[in-house]
């Protein structure tokens, strides 16, 4: 039965929950640094910077993870020593900047042009400007693809169980070859991260919310003002 085997385990799985979250939570920190730095080499004038974007977005979104997992794990094992946690951490920001630069990219390249040509007029600089005014407006528009980007990868993390990790999946592995239970297991294994997911999105929905709500206000204002004149 799905309960005893839920009784029997949850000690286990719990630990196995809290390193999976871990694991998760880095590699999409990391993530978002390398796809925020790709998202600027797409944008970039510098065609030698859009080069080096382009080719890691395609190497990166036209392989498995599991494989750049094992290459990680397996081939740079001759050069440095990595943890399971780290080869998984670091495999999985890899996989998902390439994901999260096309998200950045495209929420910094919906802002409209007139806004960094009049910071320019202003007389900040390029950096500045982007930092101000265009980045927080992109943020913003950004969390939507980006929320469904992390729940992916919270999914996709299970994957760091074929170089050995003890995350959820992991351990639903070895629990399903030592009692010969496994569907049960495995169910018990999706209900964890279920729970997870649901838990992400509710924070993510509460989240979107209260931008929406933030935005509301300037919205009727302008609304008002126009109305007055």
């Amino acid at each position: 039965m799905i309960i005893d085997i839920f009784l029997s385990s949850y000690p286990l799985f719990l630990k196995a929950t809290w390193l999976t979250v871990q694991l998760t939570a880095v590699a999409l920190m990391l993530g978002c640094v390398v796809g925020l730095v790709i998202a600027f080499f797409r944008i970039s004038d510098n065609k030698v910077l859009n080069y080096i974007a382009h080719v890691y977005i395609t190497v990166i979104r036209g392989t498995p993870l599991i494989v750049q997992i094992c290459i990680l794990y397996f081939g740079l094992a001759n050069l440095v020593t990595l943890s399971q946690f780290w080869a998984g951490a670091i495999a999985l920001a890899v996989h998902n900047g390439a994901y999260i630069a096309e998200i950045f990219r495209g929420a910094i390249q919906s802002i409209d042009r007139g806004q960094m040509e009049a910071s320019r007029s202003l007389g900040m600089s390029y950096p500045l400007a982007m930092r101000r005014i265009i980045l927080p407006q992109a943020f913003r528009r950004a969390i939507p693809s980006l929320g469904n980007q992390f729940i992916i990868g919270l999914k996709d993390s299970s994957l760091v169980a074929y170089v050995g990790m003890q995350d959820l999946w992991g351990t639903g592995l070895g629990e399903a070859a030592s009692n010969y239970k496994q569907l049960e297991t495995y169910m018990v294994v999706g209900l964890y991260y279920l729970v997870l997911i649901m838990i992400f999105s509710y924070f993510v929905n509460k989240l979107e919310a209260r931008l929406a709500k933030g935005k509301a206000p300037n919205k009727q204002t302008k609304d008002n003002t126009s109305v007055a004149a």
